[in-house]
């Protein structure tokens, strides 16, 4: 796959972008004008026309940039006009929206992805020139994150396991110069990670803690928490068929950090990065963790085990109890935590918390101008009690189902009291069908908004 802009070149075949009222007349020739109206083009959102010049050579393409209404519903407009295109260079006219760059460009790389690694796949071989008036190097930088994060998400479990994980951070921290330690197995028990090890301890793969540190150390010290559950079965409270079958994207939230690292770096920021990584696989056996038991987590709080299902919770505590030891200005975790986040905003919109009004703002802000879909779901003081079992510290699987999203992020809150600000992001990390610059399978979601929010705070 290609994460690049093609070269420039005077060959490149030009594409106008066209909303329905605009008429095309002033660019195009009458034999222009009938060949688009022959293929019907209208305008209207995805549509594409190729017209072609007196020799049969394709002069130009037309592209339908579609009503406010129909681009309100789609996160890359128009992004998935390669697709339609044949082999070759393309640019923008100088007629495309403004609004369209962005989002076209961006589109077009993401929709370059392709998951090869089991299966020969069929290239994107229509390329783009970088339009004028956007951040080509960053925007092939978000590209590059993205398929990070998809490939890691789209691999199977044989072939992403916890130590397949950590391959995969070490890749990543050579490719830096950032520093790596790995904490293995019983290990954990002995540097105090006790519910990592629990959760993980079933599987013939042993869990594991990686921790990776790059940047000055004197800057503001960032760290990314990401839910590393490379198979989730259920453990003792055994999912159904239907519901593991997606079970290898439990990982999400750790792939999606690894992403979200990578811009980072590339980008210089000037920050300290810390990213934890808690990879476990949620097995049966023997030794398994059961429903009933109590585990106490790093930071001494008891925690009573009602649903061996609700794991990924408990490793993320372990992880952010850690990071709060250094009290950082800010925490982020993410992780593909809880159904209750898709029942209330679907598989495209993933969930944040923040009790931070200034955080949440420019977050927002920044997800709505690169396109990165975030909403804000609250930390309910009132759900406290929830999640208080009273034989224990805490409950990990509230009964009742009611709000589950917001006890699972009160949950993890309890475990980051001294960090300077935290947020939490409940995604899915899957793209259950094929939409303009978003190819079914695994997914990155939330990258893109929060390193656009750290660049605007700590420029490289």
């Amino acid at each position: 796959m290609s994460t690049t802009f093609a070269s420039p070149t005077d060959s490149a075949v030009p594409i106008h972008v066209l909303a329905p009222d605009v008429a095309p007349d002033p660019v195009l020739s009458p034999a222009e004008v009938a060949q688009a109206e022959a293929q019907g083009f209208t305008g209207k959102l995805g549509q594409v026309a190729l017209l072609f010049d007196d020799k049969g050579a394709l002069a130009r393409v037309l592209a339908g940039w579609g009503s406010d209404r129909m681009r309100a519903r789609q996160q890359f407009p128009a992004g998935g006009i390669a697709a339609s295109l044949p082999e070759g260079t393309y640019r923008l006219a100088a007629d495309c929206p403004a609004e369209a760059l962005r989002p076209v460009a961006l589109g077009w790389l993401l929709s370059a992805y392709r998951f090869s690694r089991y299966a020969n796949t069929s290239p994107q071989t229509a390329m783009l020139v970088a339009p004028g008036g956007i951040e080509a190097q960053r925007l092939e930088a978000e590209a590059r994150a993205a398929a990070l994060t998809q490939d890691l998400i789209n691999t199977p479990a044989n072939d992403m396991g916890p130590d397949a994980l950590e391959t995969a951070v070490t890749e990543l921290a050579k490719a830096h110069n950032a520093d790596l330690t790995t904490i293995t197995g019983d290990e954990l028990l002995a540097q105090n990670f006790p519910m990592i090890h629990a959760v993980g301890r079933a599987s013939d793969r042993a869990p594991r803690l990686m921790d990776m540190t790059w940047g000055d150390p004197s800057h503001p010290k960032v760290t990314l928490v990401g839910k590393g559950v490379c198979f989730d079965t259920g453990g003792l409270n055994l999912k159904p068929g239907a519901s593991m079958g997606l079970m290898k994207k439990d990982m999400g939230g750790a792939a999606t950090v690894l992403g979200l690292a990578q811009m980072i770096m590339e980008a210089k920021l000037f920050v300290r990065l810390r990213v934890l990584i808690p990879a476990v696989e949620n097995s049966v056996s023997a030794g398994a963790f059961r429903p009933g038991d109590i585990l106490t987590a790093r930071n001494g709080l008891t925690v009573e085990i009602n649903n061996t299902d609700a794991e990924g919770r408990l490793v993320l505590a372990d992880a952010l109890a850690l990071a709060d030891e250094e009290g950082p200005v800010l925490t982020v975790s993410m992780a593909t935590l809880t159904g209750a986040a898709r029942v209330a905003l679907g598989p495209d919109v993933p969930p944040f918390f923040t009790d931070d009004d200034a955080l949440a703002s420019a977050l927002s802000d920044s997800a709505s101008m690169v396109a990165d879909p975030l909403w804000r779901l609250p930390f309910v003081e009132a759900y406290e009690e929830m999640i208080e079992p009273g034989i224990a510290d805490l409950d990990n699987a509230p009964k009742g189902g009611f709000a589950g999203a917001i006890t699972a992020a009160l949950f993890l809150r309890r475990f980051v009291p001294g960090t300077g600000a935290y947020l939490h992001v409940d995604c899915y990390g899957w793209t259950p069908t094929a939409k303009p610059g978003r190819p079914k399978g695994g997914a990155s979601q939330g990258a893109r908004a929060i390193f656009d929010l750290l660049a605007k705070r700590y420029p490289g």
